[in-house]
This record gives structure tokens, sequence and C-alpha cells, in this order.
């Protein structure tokens, strides 16, 4: 049934762990057909920056145009799916005491498959906060207007990501900080490990003890590093993964 090799002691590793860690990058959402940040300039955006349409300066000069841009984002991220990797996460998420999924992406796609103990590090395309308060707004107003304007103080709203010159969200960043040093088994999926502070992350674990798993089709700086290196893509190894780790759970 399952073709894909997943080494003994690795699956024996996690079915005994307690407390779990996992990074997630764009390469997981690839799979489901989401572009990645510079594959979203196409058509209408392709003579833009993504620079120019990510920070707060931009939207200070053209509020109306980063909203569209990002109004253009969400509508092709809501056509995709979450795919067999995002899933085989939740089944995961099922086994472990101790869960923790931490994400780059700002898709929604592991919230939409069903995964609870969530922590995403550069925000989610589908909420906006004020631009003047820098605080969360749960629900306005679509009117002509555009941006449309915080229900509180009357600020322009904008996407509630991370720009360029940003800092991550400090609550989430300590809770992944904490999640990667104190994990058992911790996996790096689908990222780069050229993005920081999220590249830290399976360093910090390995610094502590964990058995660090990279599952990524191409090797990237941490696979020498890590203590086991799966190649392919994360909807193939990870139904893998956790149907030989817990068959008979």
């Amino acid at each position: 049934m399952n073709t894909i090799p997943i080494p003994a002691a690795l699956i024996a590793r996690l079915r005994n762990a307690r407390r779990v860690a996992v990074l997630t990058g764009a390469g997981i959402s690839a799979e489901s057909g989401v572009p990645t940040f510079r594959e979203a300039q196409t058509g209408l955006w392709a003579r833009y920056n993504p620079e120019d349409l990510a920070t707060p300066d931009a939207f200070q000069r053209d509020p109306k145009l980063v909203w569209e841009w990002y109004t253009w984002r969400r509508e092709r991220v809501r056509q995709a799916q979450p795919n067999a990797g995002h899933h085989a996460l939740v089944e995961m998420e099922r086994h472990i005491a101790e869960f923790w999924l931490i994400t780059q992406n700002v898709d929604g796609l592991h919230r939409r498959a069903g995964s609870h103990q969530l922590l995403e590090l550069h925000g989610n395309l589908f909420r906006a906060k004020c631009f003047s308060e820098d605080r969360p707004v749960e629900s306005w107003m679509d009117g002509d207007e555009i941006p449309p304007r915080c229900p509180r103080c009357g600020g322009l709203l904008r996407p509630d990501v991370v720009w360029f010159g940003e800092m991550l969200p400090t609550d989430a960043l300590h809770a992944a900080q904490h999640a990667a040093a104190t994990a058992e088994v911790f996996f790096s999926i689908g990222t780069s490990a050229l993005v920081y502070p999220a590249a830290e992350l399976p360093l910090t674990a390995l610094a502590a003890g964990a058995t660090v798993v990279e599952i990524n089709p191409q090797p990237t700086p941490l696979s020498a590093r890590v203590t086991y290196s799966l190649n392919g893509p994360a909807g193939a190894v990870l139904p893998a993964l956790v149907a030989q780790t817990w068959a008979a759970a």
C-alpha cells in the first residue's frame, strides 16, 4: 500500500513522542496550487515588484492598490484546497499529546484542513487589522471605499500579514521558539531553511536534543544537519509517515 520507505527508528521515535513541533513553508501550499509570493506577480500585477506592494510605506503611498492586490491574492487562494500533506498533519495532531504546528504560510489552508494548535508566524491573508491602531479587526463592512475603514477608529484597514521590514508577531514567535526548544521530534516541511527567524527553529530543536526531520523535494542548507532527511513532496511523504506510524491506532 505505502511504497515510500520511512526509517523504522523514526517511526518508533514518533510513535512514543509526547511533544512534537512542525514548521511548514511555501512548499506544502504549492502542492495545493497556491502560488508563492513572487509567483503571485502575474497578469495585471506583473509590472510590480512584491516589495512595492508589501511594505508599510507602500500602503501609505497607495492603500487602494495594496488592498486590491491582496484581494486578488485571497481570491486565488480561495480556489485552492488543503492537500494530503495538510490532512496528514491533522491526523498527526490527533495522536500527539503536545503538538504545535508553526507555519510561515498566510493562506489559511492548515486551519481549513482542521489543524488546531496553529501558530501563524506571518499572519493570515483572510484577516485584517487597523493600520492606525495595529489591532486586529474581526469584521468590517465592504463598501465603496477601498480599503475599508476600521469600525472602531475609522482608520484604514490593512491585511493582517507581516510585511517587509516588520517584526513577526511576538506572541507567536515566542510560542514557536518554546515549541522548538521542548519538542522531542521536530519537522521542517516545505521550507527553504533560508528565511529567519523561522529558519532558526529547527536548529533550536537540534541543540535541545530533538529528533529533527526535514521533508522537502530538494536539499536545503538544513539537510546535512538533520536527523532524517526525507526527499519528496509533503503530500506523499506525510501520509506515508502517519500511516506507517499509527497503522494499528
